[in-house]
């Protein structure tokens, strides 16, 4: 029986503010889009913090037994320099800064971003379409949206019609936002504007002469606004209504304000069933971010070079930093935290490598079923890491027991105990044991040292020495294959 029969999974949904129950639309199937990176810069750690978060949500989903689809988004067209559909394209304005094709800047940064998840040990989404990619759906969605009557042309830009919208709908239903008091908040036009009201936002923008990136449409040359293609490829992927959408918290309004806007003025539904948003990710006790310079690459930790870090960190080491803590809540990044969490993880992985020397006793003094109920628990708990990880450090702490003969397992607790851990700690969680990879890389290397004694042995015809050192790696489970590219192994 698949394991989401047995956990009843909660989900705090940002849309009613509340935890409820998750139930997927098609049961044993999911659903699920989170806003990717816009591809002009490099990824800074926080927001990494958001993909790492439901990069354990889609491995626990996945251990759950669920069939996913996760759709992760590329934006390399649309995203403007501010939220007012005002100011460059951000792509388009790096190109001409570095005087380089808009493109390039899409795939030096797109393979930067996939390169550090990478790294850091992140599973591939299911799909991870393009702004770019869908440009003909896009003029098709807004096609769709005029005609419904409430979208509107001027001098060949298309602006959703929010005030339209919102007399028979309410725009502003997930951040909580009313338009009366967007339209209080908000300065009058000043008359270069082609928008009938502040509010309203773009779905096609004319693109001006000097604007590199530009398609044709039925209005002008130009490019899309930035939130309709979320809509679109949400839409395209995971149909009109799917079960999780997740971003972070500073797309709530108005990106995520305006897809479900755009979406349900095309579908007539509601779009999506559990909206999730990450907090935001502080270094130093200071909001994380590249427009102030207080921001950390998440290379530079791996490497060591940067001003922030005393020494450089190891990837898994970052990813237990970000899960102690709860992901709607906001985490401060620092070097002593880091080397805090450093000292966990390394008896967390102590203690698992010891897992495999334990052997089996005649009775348990410790209730594993328990324990393992309550690692469900805490996921199931709208994905409380923070908890998780502390009922793995009470087995840490049976672990410790064991080994100075104060604590025992039988043979049956003992198996379930270890696979219980390894896959929260590896297969959820997504963390590495680095001890145990370093070690590996250290046998390796004396296994290559020893295939290169031999080969001299045998080019001094030292028969007798190349034998032994063959004849023993045999003995250790290490076999020796020569052909014509030299010798490789392989370990039994």
């Amino acid at each position: 029986m698949e394991l989401y029969k047995e956990n009843q999974l909660k989900i705090y949904n940002s849309l009613n503010k509340s935890k409820e129950d998750f139930k997927p639309i098609t049961e044993g199937y999911v659903g699920m889009y989170v806003c990717g990176p816009t591809v002009y810069s490099n990824a800074h750690l926080g927001n990494v913090r958001t993909f790492m978060f439901f990069d354990v949500v889609y491995r626990y989903l996945l251990h759950l037994g669920y069939k996913v689809r996760y759709v992760r988004n590329i934006t390399d067209a649309g995203h403007l320099e501010n939220d007012a559909d005002e100011g460059e394209d951000r792509i388009a304005k790096k190109a001409r800064l570095e005087e380089i094709e808009p493109m390039e800047v899409v795939q030096r940064y797109t393979v930067d971003f996939h390169n550090v998840l990478k790294n850091y040990n992140f599973l591939p989404p299911s799909i991870e379409p393009t702004a770019t990619g869908h440009i003909v759906e896009q003029i098709e969605m807004i096609k769709e949206i005029i005609e419904k009557g409430f979208a509107y042309e001027v001098n060949g830009s298309v602006y959703f019609d929010v005030l339209a919208y919102n007399k028979s709908n309410h725009y502003g239903i997930l951040s909580g936002r009313k338009v009366e008091d967007l339209i209080h908040n908000t300065r009058a036009l000043d008359g270069q504007s082609d928008k009938k009201n502040p509010q309203d936002f773009a779905l096609w923008k004319k693109a001006e002469e000097r604007h590199i990136m530009r398609w044709p449409s039925p209005w002008s040359d130009g490019f899309p606004g930035w939130h309709l293609e979320c809509s679109v490829m949400s839409t395209k992927y995971l149909g009109e209504s799917f079960d999780i959408h997740g971003g972070g918290m500073d797309l709530k309004f108005p990106h995520h304000e305006c897809e479900i806007a755009q979406s349900q003025t095309c579908s007539g539904v509601k779009p999506v069933n559990y909206w999730m948003h990450t907090n935001m990710l502080l270094l130093n006790s200071q909001k994380m971010a590249k427009s102030t310079g207080n921001f950390i690459l998440p290379n530079e930790i791996l490497s060591g070079k940067n001003n922030i870090l005393p020494k450089a960190f190891s990837a898994s080491v970052v990813r237990f930093f970000n899960m102690q803590a709860n992901y709607r809540s906001i985490l401060d990044f620092s070097g002593e935290a880091l080397e805090a969490s450093e000292k966990g993880h390394a008896k967390l992985m102590e203690a698992i490598t010891f897992l495999d020397k334990i052997e089996a006793d005649k009775a348990s003094t410790f209730d594993v079923k328990k324990w393992k109920k309550a690692c469900y628990d805490a996921m199931n708990d709208d994905f409380n890491t923070p908890i998780l990880i502390s009922h793995l450090f009470e087995a840490v702490k049976v672990i410790n027991q064991i080994k100075e003969h104060k604590a025992g397992l039988t043979n049956a607790d003992l198996e379930e105990f270890k696979t219980t851990i390894n896959v929260f700690v590896f297969d959820i969680l997504g963390l590495m044991n680095e001890a145990t990879q370093d070690s590996s890389e250290k046998i390796n290397g004396v296994v290559e040292l020893l295939i290169k004694l031999r080969k001299e042995a045998r080019e001094n015809k030292d028969w007798a020495l190349s034998d032994q050192i063959r004849d023993e790696l045999i003995e250790l489970g290490i076999q020796l294959k020569d052909g014509k590219e030299g010798t490789t192994f392989s370990v039994n």
